[in-house]
């Protein structure tokens, strides 16, 4: 049996498909909300709804693949299905089903042959052009059968450098949530994790980057000293506790060595797991850290995806990134539910919390630039010069210009969950229309009020907006209208501020929640819950 959002991300894909929308749609779910169940019973109902239909499950590394044929066989034991995976020793073709790795199979579209439904995981490796081994092989696939469908599944639906997985010229339309991480830590299907500020700090202020990423060598350079090493591991331990199972996100392989060997010098029962390390020593390292024979585990980009261990109680983030994908990857491995304690501790060396903020509220990197813009510029306060954004040196005088100041940590407790709330227990609430000051476009807002001493609390959605913020907050607006008894039948035939007019009317008469639960998110007010009695 599916969980109840699980069944509704599948309902809310059906409906996505029924109602004639065309293109690719993603689902987006959470590190740990079992996208390999969801996968399961969407390919046995397509199956035994239509019998001639002829699925192919793609992803990118092995783990995941034995992990979605293995729920495949628990919730249909006598599935029809095959895997093709030179890594996993298995190429098989014909069934109806099919779980492969894109790396085996990108070449084999015409053997493979005609498919209907292609789902993705790990989706937002997909290239954003028409380029790449996923892109090419859908492409050979949609040759052969032009009706063919795509979905993609990812809990992190961006790409640094390009934005989200949806912005042209990509292959996926649109974004589907059916639940978000908050709802799964308040129901108990995920683990909170807490953060701490740490008092060793890696500075990467002078490592330089390219495409919006640490250039690795460079990064490691600056990261990978003795002496931060040695500082690192010492916190660690005195932080740790009695935690039991440890987890070391670091800068590569190098990196991933020295600290394992920092920790065994200091006694700590430690591994290194790297993409060197042979599959067979590989697999014996982490049953010896799943069977607490080893307490801590050094990593180089390869523990970030298909590696699931639910007793991990302390993440230790070695590796500054600027990418909001690789940041909720490392931090999504502490999060399952766990068998003797309610959270996992994060300890952030890398400033990876405050770069990018609590994991609830991570926001997609900003799309590349064109190229075509205007070069950014700063003058010269001695001589009015125009120089380059990244001149130290004035061109046309010698006058240097002020060293830039280094980025500070912006979280003071460093709240990577950012679900720390207070709670305003509402007697009524009012809607308007509002337009932006900075932008000038409008919107809906909605204040809340409770009593005379508590502060109303207002949030913004912006209903009106292209792509996936307007798209989100109009699956905001409806669920709470569903919620609060709102008839917004009549807004389907009016547009603009008109629109936007009937809607605040509508819900200013519905019924309000009886209570908020909010957080300050910046210079405004985010709502993390919604209770009506």
């Amino acid at each position: 049996m599916l969980r109840d959002y699980q069944q509704r991300a599948i309902d809310q894909l059906y409906s996505w498909f029924a109602s004639g929308n065309e293109g690719n749609p993603c689902l987006v779910l959470p590190t740990g909300s079992g996208k390999s169940h969801i996968v399961a019973v969407l390919c046995k109902d397509a199956l035994q709804k239509w019998p001639e239909t002829r699925v192919l499950m793609l992803t990118h590394v092995k783990e995941l693949i034995e992990q979605n044929a293995e729920k495949m066989r628990q919730h249909w034991p006598g599935a029809p299905m095959g895997i093709y995976s030179a890594s996993i020793g298995r190429k098989q073709l014909g069934e109806p089903i099919t779980f492969a790795g894109i790396q085996s199979i990108r070449t084999k579209a015409q053997e493979v042959g005609h498919i209907d439904l292609v789902l993705i995981d790990e989706c937002h490796l997909v290239s954003h052009n028409d380029e790449g081994g996923y892109r090419t092989f859908l492409s050979e696939l949609q040759a052969i059968n032009p009706a063919l469908r795509v979905v993609g599944l990812t809990a992190t639906p961006y790409r640094l450098g390009h934005g989200l997985i949806t912005d042209a010229p990509a292959i996926f339309a649109d974004l589907i949530e059916p639940v978000s991480i908050e709802e799964l830590v308040f129901r108990g299907y995920l683990s909170k994790l807490r953060s701490k500020v740490t008092g060793a700090r890696l500075d990467v202020s002078k490592v330089k980057k390219r495409g919006g990423e640490y250039i690795e060598a460079d990064l490691q350079r600056a990261v990978d000293t003795d002496d931060q090493n040695h500082a690192v591991v010492r916190e660690v331990i005195y932080r740790a506790e009695d935690r039991k199972a440890w987890l070391f996100f670091c800068t590569g392989v190098a990196h991933a060595q020295h600290v394992a060997e920092v920790l065994q010098e200091y006694g700590i029962a430690t591994a290194c797991v790297t993409g060197d390390t042979p599959k067979a020593e590989r697999a014996e390292i982490l049953s010896a850290f799943k069977a607490g024979k080893i307490r801590a585990l050094t990593n180089a980009n390869v523990l970030t995806t298909g590696f699931d261990y639910p007793d991990i109680d302390l993440i230790a983030m070695l590796r500054p990134t600027m990418s909001p994908s690789l940041y909720v990857q490392m931090a999504g491995r502490g999060m399952r539910p766990k068998s003797h304690t309610d959270h996992c501790l994060v300890l952030d060396f890398a400033g990876v919390v405050a770069t990018h903020g609590p994991i609830t509220a991570v926001q997609p990197p900003k799309k590349a630039g064109s190229g075509e813009g205007e070069t950014p510029v700063k003058v010269c306060d001695n001589c009015s010069e125009l120089c380059p954004i990244s001149a130290r040196v004035c061109p046309a005088c010698g006058a240097e210009f002020p060293a830039p100041e280094p980025k500070k940590f912006h979280l003071h407790t460093d709240d990577i969950m950012g679900i720390e709330a207070q709670e305003l227990e509402v007697t009524e609430w009012n809607w308007r229309k509002h337009v932006s000051k900075s932008s000038g476009k409008e919107m809906l807002a909605v204040t809340y009020y409770g009593a005379l001493s508590d502060k109303p609390i207002t949030e913004y959605l912006p209903v009106l907006h292209d792509g996936y913020a307007g798209q989100k907050a109009m699956r905001q607006l409806l669920t709470m209208a569903n919620s609060s008894g709102a008839h917004l039948a009549e807004a389907a035939h009016l547009e603009g501020s008109e629109g936007l007019d009937y809607l605040a009317v509508q819900m200013s008469n519905s019924n309000p929640p009886s209570s908020i639960e909010y957080r300050l998110d910046g210079k405004f007010h985010r709502v993390i819950k919604r209770s009506w009695a």
